[in-house]
């Protein structure tokens, strides 16, 4: 993975439970990992599937192997833009990650 390719700086957030003073809590979007990340091309299938189909906002981001376990349960923000975690897969041995994400 080359760190040229690294342009976009996203953010991983996990739901938390927030508590205030008077004790009162709130389930929020806590940041867990701020990295940098390459968006990849679309592949030859989803190409082929139309038009239509990309404009639901799919995103596949390459990322270096994250110290903390980032989970489908997550997601992802860039540029204030939130996106849902619909797919990992290991990038070599321990190399990257690669998250599939569809906008929220």
């Amino acid at each position: 993975m080359r760190a040229g390719k690294l342009q976009h700086r996203i953010q991983i957030e996990r739901i938390g439970r927030l508590v205030d003073e008077n004790f009162f809590g709130r389930d929020d979007w806590l940041p867990i990992l701020t990295t940098r990340a390459e968006i990849k091309e679309a592949s030859t299938t989803e190409f082929l599937t139309g038009p239509g189909e990309m404009d639901n906002g799919r995103a596949v981001f390459l990322i270096r192997f994250p110290l903390v376990a980032i989970t489908t349960a997550d997601r992802l923000v860039m540029g204030g833009r939130a996106y849902n975690i619909v797919g990992l897969a290991e990038i070599g041995r321990r190399r990257g990650l690669e998250l599939r994400a569809v906008a929220a």
